[in-house]
């Protein structure tokens, strides 16, 4: 599309027009834009400069537009020289032919350029009737990672991320394919890399920049289009809200909707099994927040974990039974993430049987919630080992620590209780824990509660040295370590969850699969929700919910069934 020439500085110099079409004629120098409305930068190349002549193109690459060409559509040269844009006046073909099965054109040497500093910090602002898509990575094994585009420039972009978005890109490597695509289907494909975020926890979003790596010449061209077509439609849209006087301009062709399929959304934007794992996904992103917190080396939120775990004990005591059942629906969080906030449930759940100040409740389950995510900043080969050496376990140990000094400035939290929560719960009776090695007559009462909590969460889960567990086999399992684990606190964990807890999968003598959402004074279901699957619960996999006679008609359940995780 034309464009004013005004912002633009007139370059009449021969000596200067020459240099700058001599960069132009470099591969990759020149692309060649339609003096029309919609046109975009198509490649062409340069292939001659006769200086006061002519300059000779090759247009074979873009045949397509070589009849309007020939026709006498007008055009420009567009490119970059000196960290200036540099672009023709408008051009027509004097003539075309076909050379060594190559369409190439002759038309006038221009009589002078026009140049236009380049503002490489200059960042476009798509205001909120503007819509861009951003997506993120190319992995396999998920859907890529959905944002809208805020701003953009030569040198990058910011990128609006669901809120949950921290775990994945924490797991992603330092370098991300990044796919701007706009309304009308333009794409372009970049490299990015992360420089900073921002969480705005009231809007459920994470501000993302991402500085460009590695972008070619014609990547840059097509960026500076972008940004160029971003800010003329910004202008636009400002004046027509306005109602300013004028002649009403073009509207930018890469906001002008095409019939293109949409985009597919995010992997991790999913439907939750009910009402309260959708209120709980909100804690999940949190903490995926904070996970990629660590990973970029800053401490954890003193006052957004204050925040948090205020919610988290708020629902917890509005209704832990459908808090318990929708820790079992987190099945599309991170694995660190959901032990996170099934540790931190179930710790302050059995605490508050014990008649403990509600702020001491707080503070265990804020522990909690966190105490585990210094294992995102191990190597992968050491997180994913299926058996460790001595060098490997002492490496282990340091998520412990990591954890620890992130919370050094959150000044609410006891520091005996950041011990015994975040450095006590992977301690044990008999000194063969880390990463004090400390004997029972020196564990805090709360390190023991929390290295139960911690293990049967943990042994249900699947790990790379073995599968994940069975309740009851866990509860056996601990009963038989009295040299680890207090069995006070195991025989309590028990006794206050039952046999059969809240988020247990059965199977019942006629085959029925249930879910287990409450439990009678013998720990045994007194409500189960039907299903057909043995996975975790998805809306459209839940069936009726019985209890009372119809519950008695199933009989007692005769499996208790683990249900496959994936990360």
């Amino acid at each position: 599309m034309a464009e004013t020439t005004s912002e633009y500085e007139p370059v009449s110099s021969g000596r200067d027009i020459q240099d700058l079409l001599d960069v132009l004629s470099e591969p990759g120098g020149a692309s060649l834009m339609l003096d029309k409305p919609g046109g975009q930068p198509l490649p062409v190349l340069l292939m001659d400069v006769r200086v006061d002549e002519a300059l000779i193109l090759d247009i074979s690459a873009i045949r397509e537009v070589a009849v309007g060409l020939k026709r006498g559509l007008g055009f420009r040269l567009l490119g970059q020289a000196r960290s200036k844009l540099v672009r023709t006046p408008v051009l027509n073909i004097a003539q075309a032919y076909e050379l060594e099965g190559r369409l190439l054109c002759e038309v006038p040497y221009p009589e002078q350029l026009e140049v236009l500093q380049r503002r490489d910090n200059f960042r476009a602002e798509l205001n909120m009737s503007m819509e861009a898509t951003v997506l993120l990575g190319k992995a396999q094994d998920r859907e890529p990672l959905q944002g809208v585009l805020k701003n953009l420039s030569l040198e990058g972009a910011l990128v609006a991320l669901p809120l949950g978005s921290g775990a994945v890109l924490a797991a992603a490597s330092s370098v991300i394919p990044l796919k701007l695509i706009f309304p009308n289907g333009s794409q372009l494909e970049v490299s990015g890399a992360l420089r900073h975020d921002q969480s705005d926890h009231d809007r459920q979003v994470m501000l993302a920049g991402f500085e460009f790596i590695g972008c070619s010449p014609e990547q840059e061209r097509q960026l500076w289009f972008f940004v160029r077509e971003i800010e003329r439609e910004a202008a636009r849209r400002s004046r027509e809200s306005a109602s300013e006087a004028g002649a009403a301009k073009e509207p930018s062709p890469l906001f002008q909707s095409s019939e293109r399929k949409p985009v597919r959304a995010a992997s991790h934007q999913n439907e939750y099994a009910t009402p309260m794992a959708r209120r709980l996904s909100r804690l999940a992103a949190y903490l995926d927040n904070q996970l990629f917190a660590l990973k970029q080396g800053r401490n954890l939120d003193s006052t957004q974990l204050s925040r948090h775990a205020d919610r988290l004990l708020a629902l917890l005591d509005e209704d832990r039974e459908a808090v318990l059942f929708a820790l079992v629906c987190m099945q599309h969080e991170s694995l660190l993430v959901q032990h996170g906030l099934a540790v931190a449930v179930r710790l302050a759940d059995i605490a508050g049987q014990h008649s403990m100040p509600r702020d001491l409740r707080k503070a265990l389950l804020a522990c909690a919630m966190v105490h585990d995510l210094g294992k995102a900043l191990l190597p992968d080969d050491l997180r994913k080992a299926a058996s460790l050496d001595q060098a490997q376990y002492r490496a282990l140990q340091v998520h412990v620590e990591s954890v620890m000094r992130s919370l050094a400035e959150c000044n609410w939290l006891s520091r005996a209780v950041i011990q015994a929560v975040v450095g006590g719960a992977n301690e044990r009776l008999d000194g063969s824990g880390y990463p004090r090695g400390v004997k029972s007559e020196q564990l805090h009462e709360l390190t023991r509660l929390m290295a139960v909590v911690d293990v049967v969460d943990a042994m249900g889960r699947e790990r790379p040295d073995r599968a994940a567990w069975a309740i009851d086999a866990i509860y056996k399992y601990l009963l038989e370590q009295p040299q680890l684990f207090d069995q006070r606190w195991v025989q309590r964990y028990v006794r206050h969850f039952g046999v059969v807890p809240i988020g247990t999968l059965v199977r019942y003598a006629g085959g029925e699969l249930a879910w287990v959402l409450r439990v009678d004074a013998q720990g045994q279901p007194s409500r189960v929700l039907l299903t057909e699957h043995i996975a975790a619960p998805e809306p459209k996999t839940l069936g009726a919910m019985l209890e009372g006679r119809a519950l008695a008609q199933l009989g007692r359940p005769t499996e208790k069934l683990v249900v496959p995780v994936s990360d």
